[in-house]
């Protein structure tokens, strides 16, 4: 086991320096900037309100600066500040701006005020940015079915942005080394359900993502100062179905496990074959999809070929720079290799985050629906979650998850002759409920290392007690690498 990770571990380094030592080099550090102007027109992003200012170092712009350090105003600057935060202007329109810190996973939006941890540069015409977490340590799962094993959860994510035409273009990858880094099967998490290993379906595991989560494109074109057209294609993307994805949500930093919710919320996440477009206006999103809703095969190396014949719609609202909310509705043509058969999932969520000084606090409350047909069978799982994670004194972070999830698929034949269960796929609503907390020991701007552990306590009916025990109680304990928190009053 140890010699299999030398070579993980090693790569991860090199990544890490490669990228801290360009960015040294070639313009991590934002000079501070200018003074905010007072002025007034929204913004249809999510975040809106006062004029922003271009941000000198950070575009192409070789306009000179006055006597005072400060930079006119123009917009053929891609980046610019307001408030302390990062922009991007689409187009060369004047107050049609994107918030960087409320770019949520795929499409999806979340709350403007979220802090940044990422490291980028600027290279000619484009902004570069680099996000990445890896998560290493020991993961037990108790019970009759629990198991202790060690391993990392990870995913690394390039960025770039220009200007293309009258509009601006977004690339952006998404990799994992959870292929690797993972036990065969999957990381054990009791209660978890979804996909397969070796053709059998996957109980009490959480299966590694796919080396390939996102490749994908989006082109973001101004209607006026106040609305957007934009079109997003990925392959592998995500389409416009569930909230941000939970590796990506401030609510859900620390916390390393997957929410037992996750196939009834924001599964799709990894879609081989998205295509979504839609229309911002102000701080109202309305976008669909077309997409395979096939869930990723035991290949988790290959790129997948299925029909394209699901579909999606969402609406989101940003009230303010604090909150984001979202409603949504798919249908999922054979979603399961296992289980021939059409899911129509619905989601909604509320996220919320709040900064104060020297931290942060965020929380999400998720509802998901598959209403499922296989079989000729009709029935309905829900899934309900509230999360939260708060950050204190810069280096401090406790964290909570509760959850709520109706199950079917926790039994295996054996299991319901052992229990007398005629139905093939007898549901029970299990609970899980986490409480963690984290200490960063090392951090700058372009790293930080952190220490944490959490523990789970589970509630079910009595009936499973002789699968599962009557208690059990997981933990982890674990290491944390990441970037540093993006400090916008040093523009760092």
């Amino acid at each position: 086991m140890i010699t299999r990770w030398i070579p993980v571990h090693a790569a991860l380094f090199l990544i890490i320096v490669n990228i801290n030592g360009t960015a040294q080099h070639e313009g991590h550090k934002m000079p501070p900037a200018p003074p905010a102007q007072p002025a007034a027109t929204p913004s249809p992003s999510p975040s809106a309100s006062p004029k922003a200012e271009p941000m000198p170092g950070m575009s192409g712009s070789t306009q000179p600066t006055n006597a005072m350090g400060s930079m006119p105003e123009s917009t053929t600057d891609l980046v610019v500040m307001k408030n302390d935060e990062m922009f991007i202007r689409v187009g060369t329109s004047k107050d049609n701006l994107m918030p960087m810190s409320g770019m949520g996973s795929g499409t999806s939006w979340q709350p403007a005020s979220t802090q940044m941890n990422m490291l980028h540069k600027q290279s000619g015409d484009w902004l570069l940015m680099f996000h990445y977490n890896f998560v290493g340590g020991v993961n037990s799962q108790g019970g009759s079915r629990g198991t202790t094993k060690f391993e990392s959860a990870n995913w690394f994510m390039p960025e770039a942005f220009r200007r293309v035409g009258s509009g601006t273009l977004q690339l952006r990858g998404m990799f994992s080394l959870e292929p690797f880094t993972f036990p065969p099967g999957g990381s054990p998490l009791l209660f978890q359900t979804g996909e397969t290993y070796k053709g059998q379906p996957l109980i009490d595991r959480q299966h590694p993502h796919d080396l390939f989560m996102e490749l994908s494109a989006t082109y973001t074109v101004p209607v006026g100062e106040h609305a957007t057209w934009f079109v997003y294609g990925g392959y592998p993307g995500e389409p416009a179905l569930g909230p941000t994805a939970f590796m990506h949500r401030a609510s859900a930093l620390e916390n390393t496990s997957a929410p037992l919710g996750h196939h009834l919320q924001d599964s799709t996440h990894i879609s081989f074959g998205v295509v979504t477009t839609g229309f911002t206006f102000r701080r109202l999103k309305l976008e669909g999809s077309v997409f395979n809703g096939r869930e990723p095969d035991e290949n988790r190396y290959n790129f997948e070929a299925h029909p394209w014949n699901s579909r999606a719609l969402r609406l989101s609202l940003a009230p303010s720079n604090n909150w984001s909310l979202q409603v949504s509705h798919g249908l999922l043509k054979d979603p399961e290799a296992l289980e021939p058969g059409d899911v129509r999932r619905t989601t909604a969520s509320v996220s919320y985050n709040r900064k104060f000084q020297r931290g942060f606090w965020a929380s999400s409350l998720i509802w998901g629906r598959n209403h499922e047909s296989h079989h000729g069978e009709v029935f309905n799982l829900n899934s309900y979650l509230a999360e939260s994670t708060l950050n204190f004194a810069d280096k401090n972070y406790i964290y909570g998850r509760v959850e709520l999830v109706d199950k079917n698929q926790l039994l295996r034949a054996s299991d319901r002759l052992r229990l007398g269960i005629m139905d093939d796929q007898p549901v029970f609503r299990i609970g899980a409920f986490t409480f963690g907390a984290a200490r960063e020991l090392w951090t700058n701007d372009e790293a930080s290392f952190a220490i944490g552990s959490d523990v789970t306590f589970y509630s079910k009916p009595s009936l499973l007690d002789s699968i599962y025990g009557s208690n059990p109680v997981s933990w982890k304990a674990f290491f944390r690498i990441r970037p540093g928190k993006m400090d916008m009053h040093s523009g760092h």
